[in-house]
């Protein structure tokens, strides 16, 4: 039996800028596109990385909710910089959005990112059961 893939959309956060889906839920597991910082109305946020990244953070927080799950339920993330120079200050805002056992992470720096931003990261998460 295959499992089914469910679509996740929330307002919260912006659109798919493509032929995607903000994120998929599959069994008890969510898969998020990966977040740029866009505000969920679809403008840039401009700033540096440090803002840049708590907006994504929010972006991804906003996508988690819509599917029953959050920061705390996510097992790996995946950051994309433009920058690794950018690290530090990326690390520092990220860690403080992840509690105690953050999720495993990989860290890549990049060529480009759509719309030239300096940072975007995606996850996986549980969604508990309820």
């Amino acid at each position: 039996m295959t499992p089914q893939k469910t679509p996740i959309q929330t307002d919260a956060a912006p659109a798919a800028i493509g032929p995607y889906t903000q994120a998929v839920r599959v069994g008890n597991l969510v898969f998020t596109s990966g977040q740029i910082p866009l505000k969920p109305d679809g403008t840039l946020l401009e700033g540096d990385i440090r803002a840049q990244t708590e907006q994504v953070l929010h972006n991804l927080s906003a996508v988690l909710h819509a599917a029953g799950s959050g920061l705390e339920h996510v097992v790996k993330c995946t950051c994309f910089l433009k920058d690794m120079n950018d690290f530090s200050a990326m690390n520092e805002v990220y860690g403080r959005f992840f509690g105690a056992v953050p999720p495993a992470r990989s860290a890549v720096e990049v060529a480009r990112l759509p719309r030239d931003v300096r940072v975007e990261i995606e996850a996986v998460a549980l969604i508990p059961q309820t």
